[in-house]
């Protein structure tokens, strides 16, 4: 028999032609949980799904192509992208220009420059600010000089953030002093400086995901209420406690950003509603999101069908809830290693959650590894049941 090398073997498998299936396909540049839900949610629609990952990924093995490659290679991403109806993106830094440059006719949601914008915090920082939609004074530093006269501007305490690369708390950090700036700034700054904020005193953190389309139809999901752990997302609570008018301003807000983006496919909207009932729109992300996935048990459509949907230019499903209150707890690594067939089935002697368990075969403290979901008839029921089972689940 003879040997093919893997690039060769790479482009048999992508250059099939699809044009006579009766289903589209959809190309995912991504592995990880979103890219597993959103293909979830496309098969159960009988949606042809590939995915391509710069290494081999568990959470999207054995669902439709699981390729990887180097991602950044034109070759390779036009290999991929050969064959589908529409290219997607499981997180703003999977790289959509690459996609872009060759696909030809082929759509690519969202598009390359709206992910630029995104994925650098000072970029989005000023669009929104152009945008007018309101947030916290901040400043843009290229230096440690600038980022003390920051400092002085906005007081202490401020929030360093990481221009780009930040995520589920990695990037950030809170400077209390004119001591801290210095270790902040070394861990920080880009080699085009570091965005400085003023911290907000803030009631809650609130979170609203919009889906849109290409020809321009959006819904609007339900305002939940987010709660932060270690600068990582713990809990999601829907309905929010917040009042309805503070609910109806956070879903505008919502609107307003992904019209100005022009954004295609998911926008997850983070917010937070001040102690004098003030909104205030803190980041955005361009894709299904972790404040979304209540909306899997809890929603008519959830927030993948709806991406999915979404960069199909399909009819979107209803967003609203189909029950009372929902509570999603994030279930986090607790060790380094791999994960274990035993801890594995103990996890499912939990019965009174829906377990989302992501296929990661490696766990780390701190890693996102799944999520549970618990529908009741009060927010505050759903959370304590919510909070019981992911203590539960050791991984």
């Amino acid at each position: 028999m003879p040997f093919w090398p893997v690039e060769w073997k790479f482009f048999l498998r992508c250059t099939v032609d699809n044009t006579s299936q009766p289903f589209p396909t959809i190309g995912i540049l991504g592995g990880g949980q979103l890219g597993r839900m959103s293909a979830l949610a496309a098969i159960r629609m009988g949606i042809h799904v590939r995915t391509l990952s710069p290494k081999p990924s568990g959470p999207v093995e054995g669902l439709g192509e699981s390729l990887s490659g180097d991602w950044t290679d034109p070759d390779v991403m036009r290999n991929f992208v050969t064959g589908c109806d529409v290219i997607t993106v499981e997180s703003e830094w999977a790289p959509a220009e690459v996609a872009e440059e060759v696909a030809g006719d082929i759509p690519v949601y969202p598009r390359a420059e709206t992910l630029r914008i995104i994925r650098h915090k000072g970029v989005q920082r000023k669009r929104l600010t152009e945008a007018g939609l309101p947030g916290t004074q901040y400043r843009l530093c290229a230096s440690i000089e600038e980022a003390e006269d920051a400092c002085a501007a906005v007081g202490f305490p401020a929030v360093f953030k990481r221009f780009q690369g930040s995520y589920d708390g990695y990037g950030n950090r809170m400077v209390h002093s004119t001591d801290d700036i210095p270790g902040a700034w070394q861990a920080l700054a880009d080699p085009d400086g570091l965005l400085v904020e003023k911290w907000v005193p803030f009631i809650r953190e609130l979170a609203v995901m919009v889906s849109r389309r290409p020809s321009g139809e959006y819904v609007v999901y339900p305002v939940v209420h987010i709660e932060q752990r270690n600068h990582r997302c713990h809990s999601v609570v829907v309905p929010a406690p917040s009042s309805p008018d503070i609910q109806n301003q956070a879903q505008q807000l919502a609107v307003q950003a992904a019209l100005n983006l022009d954004i295609v496919g998911m926008l997850g909207v983070e917010l937070f509603e001040t102690r004098d009932g003030a909104i205030l729109v803190n980041e955005l992300a361009p894709r299904p999101h972790n404040s979304g996935h209540f909306s899997i048990e809890s929603c008519k459509t959830s927030q993948f069908e709806n991406h999915v949907r979404s960069i199909l230019d399909w009819p979107l499903g209803d967003p609203s809830l189909r029950v009372p209150a929902a509570a999603m707890v994030n279930i986090l690594g607790q060790r380094t290693g791999l994960v274990s067939s035993q801890s594995l089935r103990t996890s499912f002697e939990v019965t009174d959650a829906a377990i989302h368990i992501y296929g990661k075969t490696e766990t780390r403290p701190d890693r996102k590894m799944g999520h549970v979901t618990v529908t009741a008839d009060h927010p505050e029921e759903a959370l304590i049941r919510a909070e019981k089972a992911a203590s539960r689940i050791l991984l």
